[in-house]
């Protein structure tokens, strides 16, 4: 009989030195229904007293085919988070810590409501008709301020008191109108996914003492303005006495984006302009001390993807300093140090966001923390020796993470979505570079698929991001994920061509007034390396590209044959078009330099609809009929031509979408069209 005491003897630590083969064999592929289940955590918010971070989760409901929000906290010092609310988002403290404010839904509308720290006696703070949203709390806990959609006539000239009972009786006469037209009689009609119709947003403050409502903003124009991205567009001063927004003052709002500053009593008063910029000047923050106030400002007009350098205005004596000057990045997320010396911010570069900082007394700017990845949302303990942040990465969504605020390692404070994850393959990201149009470096992101084969050929699947000023880089994104594309069995490219931002600002502004230029020789040099490497199928790849992406996906139609299959999503098929259809007007305007009418040499020059004749390709279309940067009819154009010129075409229409595809039961249907249609076309 054999002496099986040798095997005996070693078998547990065969089986532990398999152990991690064996569960990476157990790992599926990353799926869109994966990618439904994830709990999305964003906004943290630090208590006063440094102990407790408090956050916003949103989980997709597929039954309910909508997210559910919810308010969570965490232990500064780690331990299990713990969910306080229930339909709630935006969580703020108050100055004390005793309370937490929130944005609810709990009720009949969206009002702001307060808890405890643990979850407790949940109270609602607001009860106004035109509901509210966007909440901040006072320094000195006497105050709310936040945002509400009203109806400007029910606010008397020059004066800041707020009818509610007016607004009410305006509620109840739409509500009970029979007739819907509307009555247009000027720009800006309609913005994003909604009509602009009679109210307007306003900023409101409530007196928690009394329940007296201000309103902040009376007037025709929307505070704050259409976002242009960053932080919010309004702040509180230290000392609860005032508080700072901004506001488009352009003529015709649509046609601009001159954002100004004002400042305006907390109880209400008149309001009054503190800058003066042609361009947009937005998200004002004031010191600690509140001797200055920061804010982010853009000096060309009408000009969205224009450098945003971070301003510092010393408010005794109105002196401008421009800290970020020598920074050819634009400043996206900023805060303040306890000390009121230093500044720490964020910019995008190359594909990565670390956090820097630089000091008021001079010098350059440093970095704080960086890591493959990108950070935001920085928040500091009361002595400045820790700051909170959110972290994430191409193949890991956002968690909040704590460090050393003098530099260090990032030590994670949540895991809410680790043993979702622990179940799936997901691939790191990896980066290449390749002379572009005037031998320019571009620089791209490549997705291999799980359990990689260098000895296979896989297809591959080029995706171009929209703006056009906008990029891939080392972030979580839930619209179009790579690490989905990559399960499928792809090698998924993510090119950022001349347009992309995070490069210096003249690499951004190349794509003015040409969009069918360089970016398209940028593409087609990623395209060559790309199909050169040894474990790519020339004779199988795909491109893919939404808003901008799909102008240059209908630009490539009249423009290549070197794919087997095209996605096009809320693409601009028509120039001259769209310039006149869209809502934000200073787009085209300044992208091609007027209006059709001002340069129609340009419009007709890029526009892809004049090079239908050379249309091959097999292209899904896809479209929210909501969608009114890019409006629908954009896609039902293209499709027609595809369809007259007998070219493989399939139409995929969401009638409740916008620009982007927001319902869970609608992204698993846009995951599922897609990629059998890339599969049709790339796999037979």
């Amino acid at each position: 009989m054999r002496d099986n005491s040798f095997y005996m003897r070693w078998l547990p630590w065969l089986a532990l030195a398999l152990t991690p083969s064996l569960l990476l064999a157990q790992k599926v592929p990353f799926d869109a229904s994966a990618l439904l289940k994830i709990q999305r955590i964003a906004d943290p918010q630090l208590s006063p007293d440094g102990k407790t971070v408090a956050f916003a989760v949103a989980v997709p409901d597929l039954d309910a085919n909508k997210s559910l929000h919810s308010v969570w906290t965490v232990p500064l010092e780690g331990g299990s988070p713990r969910k306080l609310a229930d339909l709630a988002d935006r969580p703020r403290w108050s100055p004390d810590g005793k309370r937490i404010f929130y944005v609810s839904t709990a009720g009949d509308s969206s009002q702001i409501w307060s808890m405890n720290s643990d979850g407790s006696g949940a109270s609602q703070a607001t009860h106004i008709s035109t509901e509210a949203d966007g909440e901040l709390v006072s320094p000195d806990g006497k105050y709310l301020v936040f945002t509400s959609s009203v109806f400007p006539e029910c606010g008397a000239a020059g004066s800041s008191s707020f009818d509610d009972p007016c607004n009410q009786k305006h509620l109840d006469a739409e509500k009970q109108s029979k007739v819907k037209a509307r009555l247009i009689t000027g720009l800006l009609y309609r913005h994003w996914n909604a009509w602009e119709g009679n109210r307007r947003s306003h900023l409101l403050s409530l007196s928690l003492a009394d329940g007296k409502v201000a309103d902040l903003s009376p007037g025709t124009r929307d505070v704050p303005p259409f976002s242009l991205g960053g932080p919010d567009d309004y702040a509180v001063s230290p000392d609860g006495a005032e508080v700072c927004f901004s506001m488009n003052t352009d003529e015709i709002p649509a046609a601009g984006t001159n954002n100004d500053l004002f400042v305006v009593p907390i109880q209400g008063g008149r309001a009054n302009k503190i800058t003066g910029n042609p361009g947009a000047d937005n998200s004002p923050v004031y010191s600690p001390d509140g001797k200055y106030l920061a804010y982010r400002s853009q000096s060309r007009p009408g000009y969205e993807s224009d450098r945003w350098r971070l301003f510092v205005l010393e408010r005794s004596s109105g002196k401008l300093t421009i800290p970020t000057d020598a920074i050819d990045r634009s400043v996206n997320s900023f805060t303040w140090a306890p000390d009121s010396r230093r500044l720490f911010f964020t910019v995008e570069d190359r594909g990565h966001q670390a956090i820097q900082f630089l000091s008021l007394d001079g010098g350059g700017a440093r970095i704080a923390i960086t890591g493959n990845n990108t950070l935001d949302d920085m928040q500091f303990t009361a002595d400045g020796k820790t700051i909170v942040f959110t972290r994430q990465s191409g193949d890991s969504p956002a968690e909040i993470c704590k460090a050393v605020s003098t530099g260090g390692a990032a030590i994670p404070l949540t895991h809410l979505n680790d043993a979702l994850l622990s179940q799936y393959q997901l691939t790191s990201l990896e980066d290449f570079w390749v002379a572009g149009a005037e031998n320019t470096q571009v620089q791209s992101f490549l997705v291999k698929p799980p359990n990689f084969d260098p000895s296979r050929k896989y297809p591959a699947l080029l995706l171009i991001h929209g703006g056009p000023q906008g990029e891939w880089g080392q972030s979580w994104t839930y619209r179009w994920n790579a690490q989905v594309f990559a399960a499928a069995g792809y090698v998924v490219v993510m090119p950022n061509p001349r347009g992309s931002v995070g490069y210096g600002q003249k690499f951004t502004d190349d794509i003015n007034q040409d969009w069918g230029g360089k970016p398209f020789d940028d593409l087609m040099a990623v395209t060559d390396y790309v199909e050169k490497l040894p474990y790519v199928d020339p004779d199988r790849m795909a491109a893919a590209g939404g808003s901008y992406g799909g102008y240059m996906i209908d630009w490539m139609l009249g423009h290549t044959t070197r794919f087997k299959c095209f996605v096009t999503h809320d693409g601009v098929y028509d120039l001259r078009e769209e310039a006149q259809s869209t809502e934000e007007l200073w787009f085209p305007m300044w992208e091609f330099g007027g209006m059709p009418w001002d340069n129609p040499e340009v419009y007709d020059k890029w526009s892809p609809s004049h090079f239908v004749k050379e249309f091959q390709t097999p292209t899904l279309v896809i479209h929210g009929e909501l969608d009114y940067r890019i409006p629908d009819t954009q896609a039902l154009e293209l499709f027609t031509a595809l369809q007259m010129r007998k070219v493989p075409s399939e139409l995929l229409l969401f009638p409740d979408e916008g620009h982007w595809v927001l319902k869970p039961q609608n992204s698993a249907l846009w995951y599922k069209t897609f990629l059998n249609w890339v599969d049709n076309w790339t796999k037979k």
